[in-house]
This record gives C-alpha cells, structure tokens and sequence, in this order.
C-alpha cells in the first residue's frame, strides 16, 4: 500500500488541478463551445457546395461559408444605416453589483448569402448565440437611458437596490458585410443549394475566423489561456498517476 501513496496523491493532484483549470475557463468568459464549433469546420465556397448538390453529393457534417449580404427587406436604424440583423443588450449595475439585463433587442431578417453567381437563402432567425462581432459599448448613467426604459428601470430598483451606471452593448451586421457562417448545406427541391441551421442554430460572424476567435476567447484570455495549462498539467499528472498504480498492483 505504501508503493500506492504516490500515485495515487499524484491523481488526486491532478483532479484537483483539472477542476481548478476548468473553473479558471469558465471565469473567463470564453465561449470555447462555440469556438470549436466554428473553427473545427470545414470552410468552403459556396460555389463548390452548390455543384456538390446538384450532384447530390452535399457532405453531412456542417460547414463554414463565406459570402456577402443580400436583403430586400432590411432592417433602418434612426441614423439610416441598413442592417440584416441587430442584437442590443441594455444593462444596470444594481445595489448588489451585479449587471441585470433590462431589455434585450434581436431583430434579424431573412437574406440571400452570395458569392459571385451562387447564392442561398438564410434565415437569421435561427442563429446560435452570441453574434460574433465587434460590439459597440455605449456606458453612462440610468437617467439617460430614456422614458421607454423607466419600468424595467423601476422593477430593478425594487428588486435589487439603488441603480448605478448603465451601459448598453450592440452587435449588428449591415449590408455590406462579409459573413462567415457556420451551416448545414442541404438539397432543396429545386436541386439548388440551401443552408439549414446545424444543431445549436447558425454561427456567424462578421470579421475575419482569427477575430472571430479572439472575441469569443472573451475579455480575459490569459485566464482562459492559464486555464487550459492547468487543466492540461492535471490531466497528464492524473494519467500518469494512474498508470503508475496500475503497474504498481501489476508487479
């Protein structure tokens, strides 16, 4: 039993230090589901997947397009600019320091993603959270926040304590935006190329897949980053931990 303690603290070492890993990249913020999803697929034109479905040869697994944005309908913010989709979260530092959401914006239309002469329609509405963009923070106090917001500012106050600052965080993309989205492409009727929401809805992004990645890493990478190599060392203490007892008991 003696020969055992070793390995066996060296597993419950590296247990340890895999939970703490975890814990320390999920306090970052980062979005790693989502980032694996996007940059483990496979990128392709949509010109090619538009012959494979003529040949019906289209692949199964989802993949990641790229084109540019076509809407006949599209969304006209107060300031004229035309969108395809809009996500805004309105947010209050409440008595207790926690940021509660008072209202929550996701206006999407339905496009044409094309890329030279082949296009395919997606709709929007079936997105997966979050949109990957380069948010635009607006921050100042309650007061400025308007009339329209004065009931959910109230309940907060009731609720939770005194307000403080507020700060409102938008993501949008226009119509001249270059998209990256990660779907399924399927076979319509027609023979024509049609892009389906993989399970978990559409990924999409606006900026280049490094950006892409980078933002949903979140605001604090290194936490994320020293995370991965904690968990990482733990995983390989704990296996080696456990190799070792088992040679131990064998011999």
């Amino acid at each position: 039993m003696t020969d055992l303690a070793i390995p066996l603290l060296a597993m419950v070492l590296g247990a340890l230090a895999t939970v703490v890993g975890v814990a320390l990249v999920r306090a970052s913020g980062a979005n790693t589901g989502a980032g694996r999803r996007l940059a483990g697929a496979r990128g392709m034109a949509l010109g090619d997947l538009q012959g494979l479905a003529e040949r019906d040869e289209l692949p199964r697994a989802p993949m990641r397009v790229e084109g540019r944005v076509r809407c006949a309908d599209p969304i006209v913010t107060p300031t004229g600019e035309r969108l395809a989709l809009l996500h805004r979260d309105v947010e209050l530092l409440s008595h207790d320091g926690r940021w509660r959401t008072i209202e929550r914006v996701r206006d999407t239309r339905a496009i044409d993603l094309w890329e030279r002469s082949t296009s395919a329609k997606l709709d929007l509405a079936h997105m997966a959270e979050p949109l990957i963009a380069i948010p635009q923070v607006w921050e100042g106090t309650a007061e400025e926040l308007g009339r329209s917001l004065e009931p959910a500012l109230e309940r907060v106050r009731a609720e939770h304590g005194a307000s403080g600052p507020a700060r409102a965080t938008t993501r949008q993309v226009l119509l001249v935006d270059q998209l990256i989205v990660l779907a399924a492409p399927a076979r319509g009727n027609d023979g024509k190329l049609r892009l389906d929401p993989p399970p978990g809805g559409f990924l999409i992004t606006n900026v280049d897949l490094d950006v892409a990645m980078r933002l949903l890493a979140g605001p604090q990478r290194r936490r994320m980053v020293a995370g991965y190599a904690v968990a990482l060392a733990g995983i390989v203490v704990l296996v080696a931990g456990a190799a070792t007892a088992i040679v131990t008991l064998i011999v």
